[in-house]
């Protein structure tokens, strides 16, 4: 009893004692109260002196072992960043130690984005899902960045000494956050983004808590500055090893492709039939192949397709000829062009077993080289029949009209392709108003293979030399077709019928005269001949004397204009167009009233008094109105058209 006594007696040997047992601070002031009962006054404020002493070097232990708990955290925490991690599962690790480290509610970091906003990753201690939401532009993140050194708020919401992002404001008011502590991720002379801290109560942080988190900031830095580095390299060296598959890939089905096209050639070369060479190429392809002319019509088949819509098959077959490469049709189906230069000689049809792969596409285009060089090499066979190339209507249409030897050579190339140079024909000039111009032409190569014609383009137009007698009902049909093809409207000149070769250059350019007329009448998207334009056309003509007209009507006058470089023309055009007022005519012309009346005159001398009498003055009217139509149309006939 005596020794329990003496160890709780209360005096400096006590205090010394307990301070060295490291009890709780509550003891200390037990022992200050039986100080108060058992000592005198100079012993009780001895004692307290040694108390508070005592208090001191107990809270100076306990930050001790704060920063060496600290510190061994630390170190745990740098070994377990340096363990090879994902960057996802690395920046979960860093918060959940900050987190722990610093007795934190929440933390979590935020990555420098280049558009600079902060995105947010790995919140620990989040209570809502609205921090993944959030792209703080402003705020404490930005702060610390901007400053390089850690920003502390104990109020986050009340502090004013920064700007504040709204977003970020209500994800703080949501998460009830009050005290927020931020520290920039520094790795170099680069930031990659904020460490936060958060805390749910209004807390004060000591400097060597403030040190402890930069500590971790470093390490977080290091860490994900690594962790990047090793994921660029993991995605470099996977795409590395997707590009040596896919190369590899690429090597062995290049091989392939050359031993099939190796295999077409050799059956080609050694006089394989169509049907031999279809089988093949249906093989290596895994599917139907079907081989057709220009005009839709099956050579040969290894199989038949009976679903397939021959006349939309053949539409599809316009498109493909004018991009040159094969056309996916139905989605089971491609639609590839069998073309030998600018020719058509017709289009393949696969069906394959499996989807199209990689090469499969080149596959396909190598089978049609080797049906274009069958066509070409055995032409005369009915596979081919009537294969006769865009040149021959361009020389036909260019043939002079006294050369008998070259018109006999035409005639015998037309009868070799199965045409009749003696059967009577037309020819039509086609422009196209809109759409695709390349399945425009496919399209006319087709027309003209199925209805035994002739095909070319002269100027940017579709020419087509056609069997038949009734130039304007072809024309209109035609039109009619081809605008329902494209989806937009077309202009077709038409002339004839014709017979023989040398027919074709005259023909030629009276539906080129047609044309034009229909776009000065504002007729663009009809169809016409010069028989349907009346007795414009007729005027347009060959057959007519329409020059004789024109110089008994105004002759002298287009002469005096030529001679004298004046403008009587234009004159008794405005002054027509006015209703044979002179002043308006004036106006018209921008000149004065005395300058249209002296013109006037010089007219009334060349053509005589009575030329503005009614019959006379129709004549003069409808001279000037032909005069500038023959301008318009044959310049070649008829000099330029007035201004």
């Amino acid at each position: 009893m005596t020794d329990a006594a003496d160890r709780d007696r209360p005096d400096l040997l006590t205090v010394l004692r307990l301070l060295a047992e490291e009890v709780p601070s509550h003891r200390f002031e037990e022992l200050l109260l039986r100080a108060e009962r058992t000592c005198s006054p100079e012993e009780r404020e001895r004692l307290e002196q040694a108390v508070r002493l005592a208090h001191v070097i107990h809270a100076s232990q306990h930050r001790r072992r704060q920063r060496e708990d600290g510190l061994a955290e630390l170190v745990d925490t740098a070994r377990d960043m340096t363990q090879p991690r994902a960057l996802g599962e690395l920046m979960r690790v860093i918060s959940r130690r900050v987190k722990r480290i610093t007795k934190a509610d929440m933390a979590c970091i935020g990555l420098y984005e280049d558009d600079g906003t902060l995105s947010l990753h790995a919140a620990e201690g989040a209570t809502t899902g609205m921090w993944a939401e959030v792209r703080p532009s402003t705020g404490a993140g930005q702060q610390a960045m901007t400053s390089g050194a850690p920003f502390w708020t104990a109020d986050y919401l009340r502090d004013d000494r920064f700007e504040h992002c709204p977003q970020a404001d209500e994800m703080v008011r949501a998460e009830g956050i009050a005290s927020l502590l931020a520290v920039p991720l520094v790795h170099g002379d680069s930031t990659l983004g904020v460490l936060y801290c958060a805390n749910r109560t209004v807390r004060h942080l000591t400097p060597d808590e403030i040190g402890l988190a930069c500590s971790l900031a470093a390490l977080g830095a290091v860490s994900l500055e690594r962790a990047e580095r090793l994921q660029d390299a993991s995605d470099e060296v996977s795409e590395l090893e997707t590009d040596g598959f896919r190369t590899r890939t690429t090597l062995a089905r290049l091989q392939q492709l050359a031993d099939i096209h190796s295999h077409l050639m050799g059956l080609l070369l050694s006089g394989a039939d169509l049907e031999t060479l279809a089988q093949a190429a249906a093989d290596a392809l895994d599917g139907t192949v079907q081989l057709r002319n220009p005009a839709g019509r099956i050579i040969t088949a290894t199989a038949p397709l009976p679903d397939l819509d021959d006349n939309a098959v053949t539409e599809v077959s316009w498109d493909a000829h004018a991009q040159r490469a094969p056309i996916p049709y139905g989605g089971d189906t491609w639609i590839a062009p069998v073309v030998a230069g600018a020719e058509n000689l017709g289009f393949a049809v696969l069906r394959p077993a499996t989807p199209l792969i990689g090469e499969d596409e080149r596959l396909l285009h190598l089978v049609t080289q080797v049906f274009a060089l069958h066509l070409l090499l055995r032409h005369g066979t009915a596979a081919a029949e009537s294969f006769v190339p865009d040149e021959l209507l361009d020389e036909l249409i260019a043939l002079p009209s006294g050369d008998s030897r070259r018109a006999h050579r035409l005639e015998q190339r037309l009868s070799r392709a199965g045409l009749d140079p003696a059967a009577p024909h037309v020819l039509l000039v086609v422009r196209i108003e809109g759409g695709p111009h390349g399945r425009a032409m496919m399209w006319a190569s087709s027309y003209a293979y199925r209805h035994g014609g002739l095909k070319t383009a002269r100027d940017g137009n579709i020419v087509l030399l056609l069997p038949g007698t009734e130039a304007s009902d072809t024309a209109r049909s035609v039109a009619g077709v081809l605008s329902a093809v494209l989806g937009h409207p077309v202009t077709v000149g038409a002339s004839g019928p014709g017979r023989g070769p040398t027919e074709a250059g005259r023909l030629h350019q009276e539906a080129v005269r047609c044309l034009k007329a229909l776009t000065t009448l504002d007729a663009v998207g009809s169809a016409a001949a010069l028989d349907d334009l009346g007795f414009v056309g007729l005027l347009l003509s060959d057959g007519h004397d329409v020059g004789g007209f024109i110089e008994n009507a105004i002759g002298p006058v287009l002469a005096y204009d030529r001679d004298n470089d004046t403008e009587l023309v234009k004159t008794l055009e405005a002054y027509f167009a006015t209703g044979a007022s002179p002043s308006r005519a004036a106006d018209r012309l921008h000149i004065h009233a005395n300058t249209v009346s002296r013109r006037l005159e010089r007219v009334a001398v060349l053509l005589g008094p009575r030329w503005q009498q009614p019959d006379r003055s129709l004549d003069v009217q409808l001279a000037l109105r032909i005069h500038r139509m023959r301008a318009l149309l044959r310049p070649d006939t008829a000099g330029a058209p007035e201004a």
